[in-house]
C-alpha cells in the first residue's frame, strides 16, 4: 500500500515566495501543496482541506499568522504550524510558541533547511532555525525558573495584569477599552501605572515587554 502524502498549505502573501516554494517543495514526491495568498484564505483552506502542515507567514493581509494559528487552536483543528518569517525577533518567536507552533524558520534560510523542517515536524517533533538556537535555550530557562523571572510583574493589580495581556495580543487602547467595559482614559492610566512599576520608558517600550513576557502572564 503506497504511503499517503503530507498535504500542505503555504500561506503568504508574496506571490514570488508562495510560488517558489511550492515549486520547489512539488519536487519532494511525498509533498501535495495548497496555496493560500493571505490569512484569511489559509484558515478557510485549512477548515476545508484539513492539511498536515500550514506554513504561514506572520504577517499577511486580513489576518496575521498569529490570528490563524489562534482560530486553529480554538477550533481544535488538528494541523501542525510552520512560521516562515523574516523576524528574527525572540519576542515574536517566543508569541509563536505559546500558540502553539512546530516549526520556526527563517525566509533566510535555504530550501532546504525548510524541507527538514516540514519532514521533522511531521514525526511529532519540533524545528526551529540553527540561528536562532539561543531564542529556545533561554525560553526553556525562563520556564523552568518562572519564580525566577516574574521581572516585576508580580507588583502589578489583577486589573494591570489583564491590560498587559491585552497589550501582548496587540490590541488597541480603544478594543482594550470596549472590550473591558471602561474609557480609554482609564486604559492610559493603568499603562501608566504598569510603565512606572515596571521602569519602562519610550513610545514601544510597554508593548515590547508585554510581548516579550506573554509567557509570564
Amino acid at each position: 500500500m503506497a504511503k499517503s502524502k503530507t498535504r500542505i498549505v503555504i500561506a503568504d502573501d508574496h506571490a514570488l515566495i508562495r510560488k517558489g516554494l511550492r515549486q520547489v517543495l512539488e519536487s519532494q514526491p511525498d509533498f501535495e501543496i495548497m496555496e493560500a495568498e493571505n490569512g484569511a484564505e489559509a484558515i478557510e483552506l485549512i477548515r476545508e482541506e484539513l492539511p498536515d502542515i500550514a506554513i504561514l507567514d506572520i504577517e499577511m493581509p486580513e489576518m496575521t499568522g498569529y490570528e490563524v494559528a489562534a482560530k486553529v487552536e480554538n477550533e481544535s483543528i488538528q494541523v501542525d504550524l510552520i512560521f516562515l518569517t523574516m523576524f528574527k525577533d525572540e519576542s515574536i518567536f517566543n508569541r509563536a510558541m505559546d500558540i502553539g507552533v512546530k516549526g520556526y524558520v527563517l525566509k533566510e534560510n535555504t530550501v532546504s533547511e525548510i524541507i527538514n523542517c516540514i519532514k521533522t515536524v511531521s514525526k511529532g517533533k519540533y524545528y526551529l532555525s540553527p540561528a536562532i538556537s539561543d531564542f529556545l535555550i533561554r525560553r526553556n530557562n525562563r520556564l523552568a525558573n518562572p519564580a525566577a523571572d516574574s521581572r516585576g510583574i508580580d507588583q502589578l493589580t489583577p486589573a494591570e495584569t489583564n491590560i498587559l495581556k491585552l497589550l501582548a495580543m496587540m490590541k488597541t487602547n480603544q478594543e482594550i477599552a470596549t472590550e473591558l467595559s471602561i474609557s480609554i482614559k482609564t486604559v492610559q492610566n493603568h499603562r501608566n501605572n504598569i510603565c512606572n512599576k515596571l521602569d519602562l520608558s519610550g513610545t514601544h517600550a510597554l508593548l515590547k515587554f508585554a510581548v516579550e513576557n506573554t509567557h509570564l502572564l
